[in-house]
């Protein structure tokens, strides 16, 4: 029954409700890269990621997603990939994101003329996750910048924006190098593969000299794994789960890959999982929940905004998004919850009189909670957690309550 009303939802139909032109699905994303194949017959305008045929060998149902041909799960459901990430590990290509090397001695000044937050004060291989922003205080995407201490930046955004990202980039590249300023781009023929759920560091342990419990949420590092050198493992992911993701060189992700599927703890997990597990972590999805029409205070995503940065004012759009901290915004991201009908992608939400206050983003039937679990906007009036309110499914109003979130705790790894 759950199951079916996953799939009736929308979640494991991902390739088709998912906007193309724009989204997020790990923690990052794809772009100019070159490992990618184009897919054949009906599939002939996606990109494949160089473990496509591995997918279909291991059974994967694969689906276009943000142009490139996606495993939206495996052999087993939906639910029991959901579960297994939750209770063990499992394993997600996210090599369609795109990944960049940011070099220079002004690499720090260049990003922060781009995004929100104070990449400055980032101790060495630590990251944070931010946003490029417009002059109107849109968000144009969200994506991880990791301050090595290999003297450049690691970047990863959303495949669905990999064009726009790099236009962007390149973009304000040509006028740091005609004002004179040393920086330069390197747009990385990585894969990516992201290693997510409670069991991961013992997993990951027995194939690295590291040792894990120094490697803390949001920070990064040189490693071999299993043998294969050249990985920068990073301890993120887009579950809510303890995870990496691991930069991999293309030749060797499917021999990765295979060595971490050898322990029984690990197996393969898809787009459809992905979308239910970050839902109930209530992390964003870039095209549905955040785009280039939301600020980040309207998102509620004022964390993500250095203080320096706010006090300076010196971030794409911070004139028209620091007032906002302040002086508060119509409407608000909020989490609701709710039993009956699975609430889907632009379902209104309406007061308790029934007049229309805003909208559902994201929505899905929740494998641990066994309700519906959705994000949306709704007028400020409305925001605050516990609030009634009602959703509009098939013409009938629903009763649903906004709701913190995450709907299901977060079990980042802060350290021992």
């Amino acid at each position: 029954m759950w199951a079916r009303l996953l799939v009736r939802s929308g979640v494991v139909g991902l390739g088709v409700r998912v906007p193309s032109e724009c989204v997020r699905v790990a923690g990052a994303a794809g772009g100019p890269q070159h490992h990618h194949r184009h897919a054949s017959t009906s599939e002939a305008s996606l990109k494949q990621t160089v473990l496509y045929d591995f997918h279909r060998a291991q059974g994967g149902k694969m689906v276009g997603f943000a142009g490139w041909s996606m495993p939206v799960q495996y052999k087993d459901s939906h639910i029991v990939s959901h579960m297994h990430t939750r209770e063990h590990c499992s394993i997600f290509d996210v090599s369609h994101m795109l990944q960049t090397k940011v070099h220079g001695k002004d690499r720090i000044k260049f990003m922060e003329s781009l995004v929100v937050a104070d990449i400055a004060e980032l101790q060495d291989n630590q990251g944070t996750l931010t946003l490029f922003t417009n002059e109107k205080g849109g968000i144009i995407d969200d994506l991880i910048v990791t301050k090595t201490d290999q003297n450049y930046l690691y970047v990863v955004s959303n495949a669905g924006c990999a064009d726009k990202d790099s236009a962007l980039m390149k973009s304000r590249l040509a006028e740091f190098k005609a004002a004179g300023l040393d920086v330069n781009l390197e747009f990385l023929d990585q894969a990516l593969i992201a290693l997510q759920g409670p069991s991961m560091s013992r997993v990951l342990q027995a194939g690295v000299k590291e040792d894990l419990g120094k490697l803390t949420f949001m920070t990064s590092s040189l490693a071999t794994v299993f043998g294969v050198p050249d990985c920068r493992v990073t301890r993120c992911g887009y579950t809510g789960e303890d995870g990496v993701e691991i930069s991999v060189p293309l030749s060797r992700v499917v021999e990765l890959t295979e060595k971490l599927l050898a322990n029984s703890e690990v197996k393969l997990a898809g787009l459809g999982a992905r979308d239910s597990l970050r839902l109930e972590a209530g992390l964003c999805l870039y095209g549905n929940d955040i785009d280039d029409t939301t600020t980040p205070v309207e998102a509620t995503l004022v964390w993500t905004i250095g203080k320096r940065r706010r006090k300076a004012r010196d971030f794409p759009g911070a004139d028209i998004i620091v007032p906002q901290i302040k002086a508060k915004t119509a409407r608000k991201r909020v989490g609701l919850v709710s039993t009956g009908p699975p609430v889907r992608q632009h379902t209104p939400i309406l007061s308790p009189d029934g007049e229309v206050i805003g909208e559902v983003t994201s929505g899905c039937p929740s494998p641990c909670l066994k309700k519906n679990v959705s994000m949306g906007y709704v007028e400020a009036a409305f925001a605050k957690n516990g609030t009634a309110v009602q959703v509009e499914v098939r013409k009938k109003a629903v009763p649903a309550v906004v709701s913190k979130m995450p709907f299901v705790p977060t079990n980042y790894f802060s350290g021992n």
